[in-house]
C-alpha cells in the first residue's frame, strides 16, 4: 500500500536506504509545502540498490531545515523492501520502473500503487518530474526524456548536456508522467561514485528555484535516440572473456571490457561477443516498434558477433544479475539539431 505523509518522518534525513522500510512502512509519497506551487515531483529508489537519489534529496532537504522550500516538493520513495537488502528488486517482485500506466506487465499490487501515484500527481498539477537513478556499468551522467519538446530538453539539460530520448520500454515512470508535465530520468553514474549525489542535489535544487522552464531548445545539448534494447535470451548462458581463452563453457562470451563501449560511437564491425559453435546463441533486440530486430543491428562473423551498423551503446555493464534483470544495453544514434523542434 502507498504510504502518505505531509511532513518528513522523523529520522528521514539521516536514514540509510536500508532503514527506510522500517521508517516509512512501504512505498511512500511525501508532500512538503513550499513558497511556490505546484510542486516539483521527485522519485528515488525505484530500484533498491540505486541510492544516489536518496543521498541527493537528503542533501537538498538538510539545506532547508528551518526554512521554506522555494517550491513545494512531492517526493516518491519507491522499493524500500529491496533497498533494505541492497538489491534492485526482490525475487518475485516486478521491476518498480516497469509497472506505471502503459505497462504491458500483468496486473499486480505494484501496478495499482503506481496508478495511485500518477493520479495524485495529476491532482497536484506538478511543475515538473525528476526520476533519480544509477547505472551499473561505466556511464557518464546523463538525462533522459520521452518527448522531444523544449521544456523537457531544458529540464534534462539542468543536469547534463548529454540527453537520451527514448519511448521504450513501456511502463517506466517518466513515460507516464511525461503526459502530465515536463519529465526527466537522471542517470547518476554508479551508486556511491564521487560527486554523484552532489551533482544530482544541485539539479534538484535548481529545479526547485525555477519559476518556469524556457520554451526554447538548449543550444549545446547532444541528444541520442535509442534504437533498440539488446537482451540475452534466457535460454543462453553467458560470461565475459577473450573468445574462449578463459576456459569457461558458456553459450555467449561477451567481450570482457564491454562497458568501455558506453557512449562511444562505434563503427560497423565492432566485436561484441563470441558464440559457442554448438549453441547458435545470438542477441535479441527489441526495436522501437516492439519488433525483434537483432539481424538489423548484429551479424555473425564465424563465431564472432559484431555490429552490423554504426551505433552508440549505453548501460553496458559487466554484471550478470543486472543483465538478466534488465538489458545488456541500449543502442542509440545521435539526433541532428534539425530533429529537435522548438514548438
Amino acid at each position: 500500500m502507498l504510504q502518505l505523509f505531509d511532513a518528513l518522518p522523523e529520522g528521514f534525513l539521516q536514514a540509510p536506504a536500508s532503514a527506510l522500510e522500517g521508517l516509512l512502512g512501504g512505498p511512500s509519497l511525501i508532500h512538503l509545502a513550499g513558497r511556490r506551487e505546484p510542486p516539483l515531483f521527485v522519485s528515488i529508489l525505484l530500484h533498491g540498490n540505486e541510492t544516489t537519489g536518496l543521498d541527493a534529496v537528503q542533501q537538498v532537504l538538510r539545506g532547508y531545515r528551518g526554512k521554506p522550500l522555494p517550491r513545494a516538493l512531492l517526493l516518491f520513495v519507491g522499493n524500500v523492501a529491496a533497498a533494505r537488502q541492497g538489491v534492485r528488486r526482490l525475487p518475485g517482485q516486478p521491476d518498480l520502473n516497469r509497472v506505471w500506466p502503459g505497462s504491458p506487465l500483468p496486473d499486480s499490487p505494484e501496478k495499482h500503487m503506481a496508478a495511485e501515484v500518477v493520479a495524485r500527481v495529476r491532482s497536484y498539477g506538478c511543475f515538473a518530474a525528476i526520476d533519480l537513478h544509477n547505472n551499473t556499468g561505466l556511464n557518464p551522467h546523463y538525462g533522459c526524456i520521452n518527448r522531444l519538446e523544449p521544456r523537457y530538453l531544458q529540464l534534462a539539460a539542468l543536469f547534463s548536456r548529454t540527453v537520451v530520448y527514448f519511448t521504450r520500454p513501456r511502463g517506466v515512470l517518466s513515460l507516464a508522467l511525461a503526459r502530465l508535465c515536463p519529465a526527466t530520468t537522471l542517470e547518476c553514474g554508479q551508486p556511491g561514485s564521487p560527486g554523484a549525489a552532489e551533482h544530482a542535489a544541485e539539479m534538484v535544487d535548481a529545479a526547485l528555484h525555477l519559476a518556469e522552464l524556457p520554451a526554447t531548445v538548449p543550444s549545446d545539448v547532444a541528444v541520442y535516440h535509442t534504437q533498440g534494447a539488446v537482451r540475452i535470451p534466457e535460454r543462453y548462458t553467458f560470461g565475459f572473456g577473450d573468445g574462449g581463452e578463459t576456459g569457461e563453457v558458456v553459450d555467449l562470451q561477451l567481450v570482457k571490457d564491454l562497458e568501455h563501449y558506453n557512449f562511444r560511437e562505434l563503427p560497423a564491425g565492432t566485436l561484441f561477443a563470441w558464440s559457442a559453435p554448438s549453441s547458435g546463441a545470438f542477441f535479441s533486440v527489441e526495436d522501437n516498434e516492439g519488433r525483434e530486430a537483432a539481424a538489423d543491428f548484429f551479424q555473425r562473423d564465424g563465431h564472432a558477433i559484431r555490429l552490423r551498423r554504426p551505433a552508440m551503446p549505453a548501460m553496458l555493464a559487466c554484471n550478470t544479475t543486472a543483465i538478466r534483470q534488465d538489458v545488456l544495453c541500449y543502442l542509440m544514434e545521435r539526433l541532428q539539431r534539425s530533429d529537435l523542434y522548438a514548438g
